[in-house]
């Protein structure tokens, strides 16, 4: 029987082993020899869990092929992963990729550390705040006053409870988007938004159209969702979307759903104006592709000057019937992560296939988690909770693009309005070497290719406002070391990470 439980193509790993490309060698810098580099690109991709743990790789000679290369180097690359822990072999059963004994699984997305591994590294991987206090215990305390009756019945509200759904419906009301709660579907959080989103309108097989660079755990989930990822350029900097692209993507793919953030994308901070949006709108509607629009970012505009009266009317608000567009929003970013409320917002027949499809996924999201938001929003706690998160997070943008211009001057970025997230060309870096010797000096962060499709984005990282003061300065010197390790080849000491308390 197999060891193995996936499979990985030539010409898949070739293309994302020729996205690790590396700042070239000075003068009287040694390259490593061809199998080495080999084995090394392998490794990454496993480590960072682009390749997955049990997943067959080509045959030596179908991998020399692809690459240009002899089966020697391929052969030799395979020999020295085997002897590391990172492959195993079988004759007859081929080669599967692995990791060694005592090393931890790659994760998939950007799970947060755990609580007890903060002490002597800076996490950078979750771009998430603490809780804006005193408005969490405030809620749950309201929350808690609330709750008598709710707990006389079964709980389970699949459509969400009818207070908040009335609730969230009157805020896009508000907004200028006349909404009934009929249009409105409480969830597990965004992600449990998309999930049951793309489980309706998009199963196996289908295309979805992202935008390049995407939301990295979002692109896992439709991929473990079988769906087949159409990427589509952004504009360049900040300026949103490349709409004559969309457009063609759109017409000549004609993918079943569209996946975009327009407030604040994430990764790269981009706002897209009301004009973008209106022909966005169009473009899908003449092509028939549902758009899926993601404003889990939308309150957290940060300059002085941009307010909710200067933001950009929502994507919906171009379909106000619900019939192209599909909103997505969410407590998590604004508020707080472990608020896992979210909501969808979208015609009414849509809400009712969604909510009869639950019936078979989670059921209904926890009454206690959608009371505490219900008292936000009806008492004002959410406004004042929002610009408490709005001042720390402009506070940690500052704090963290000045440390990271003082450490790394040539690493470019533009600086985002508003959202949580900072996207960064690594100065002709690895993202994913980057990301390996950041582990070794205590900081973790993402590398590029997690937020694109088939290796795009190698030469980037993606840093969250989630550090500031101290903890940012100390980030970017961690950043810079591991930057002189990826520029050595790795052969630099390393200082080990000093636990650093804020």
């Amino acid at each position: 029987m197999p060891q193995w439980t996936s499979a990985v193509g030539a010409a898949q790993l070739a293309r994302l082993l020729t996205s690790q490309q590396d700042r070239p060698a000075g003068p009287g810098t040694r390259r490593p020899p061809a199998y080495r580099a080999l084995a090394d690109g392998i490794r990454l991709l496993v480590l960072e869990g682009r390749v997955p743990v049990a997943a067959r790789l080509p045959a030596e000679r179908e991998l020399a092929v692809a690459l240009s290369v002899s089966r020697t180097t391929v052969a030799a690359a395979y020999e020295a992963l085997r002897a590391e822990g990172f492959l195993e072999s079988r004759r007859g059963a081929g080669s599967w990729t692995a990791v060694p004994a005592g090393n931890p699984l790659p994760a998939r997305g950007l799970e947060p550390l755990p609580p007890e591994a903060l002490g002597s590294v800076i996490d950078l991987g979750c771009a998430s705040l603490p809780a804006p206090e005193p408005w969490l215990t405030r809620a749950v305390q309201g929350a808690l006053e609330e709750l008598p009756p709710y707990a006389h019945t079964h709980g389970d509200y699949p459509a969400g409870l009818p207070a908040l759904r009335a609730m969230i419906a009157e805020r896009y009301t508000v907004r200028g988007i006349p909404t009934m709660p009929e249009q409105i579907m409480v969830t597990t959080g965004a992600m449990g938004a998309i999930d049951a989103i793309c489980h309706l309108f998009a199963p196996r097989g289908e295309r979805v159209a992202v935008e390049s660079p995407s939301y990295a755990n979002i692109l896992q989930l439709m991929r473990e969702a079988g769906a087949r990822l159409v990427p589509v350029a952004m504009a360049e900097g900040l300026s949103g979307w490349d709409v004559d692209r969309w457009r063609q993507v759109l017409r000549e793919a004609a993918p079943r759903l569209a996946y975009v953030v327009a407030d604040f994308h994430n990764p790269t901070g981009a706002l897209a104006d009301e004009e973008q949006r209106r022909r966005l709108v169009e473009a899908a509607r003449s092509a028939g592709t549902v758009i899926v629009a993601d404003e889990t970012m939308s309150e957290l505009w940060l300059d002085e000057d941009l307010d909710g009266a200067a933001m950009p009317r929502p994507v919906c608000g171009f379909d106000p019937a619900g019939s192209t567009v599909i909103t997505v929003g969410s407590a998590s970013k604004a508020f707080w992560a472990g608020m896992r409320i979210g909501w969808v917002r979208a015609a009414p027949d849509v809400i009712r296939s969604l909510v009869a499809a639950r019936a078979y996924a989670d059921l209904g999201t926890p009454v206690l988690e959608q009371l505490a938001v219900n008292w936000l929003f009806s008492t004002g706690g959410w406004e004042q909770a929002v610009e408490v998160r709005r001042r720390q997070a402009r506070e940690n943008r500052d704090a963290l693009v000045a440390a990271v211009r003082r450490e790394l001057p040539d690493w470019e970025f533009e600086v985002p309005r508003g959202g949580l997230t900072l996207w960064v060309r690594a100065g002709g870096l690895s993202g994913s070497r980057l990301a390996e010797a950041g582990e070794r000096v205590g900081v973790r962060v993402p590398s590029g290719p997690r937020f694109g499709v088939d290796g795009a984005f190698e030469g980037y990282v993606r840093l969250p406002f989630t550090v500031g003061g101290a903890v940012a300065e100390e980030a970017a010197a961690r950043l810079a070391a591991a930057a002189r390790l990826v520029e050595s080849g790795g052969t630099a000491g390393a200082e080990p990470p000093r636990t650093f308390v804020a």
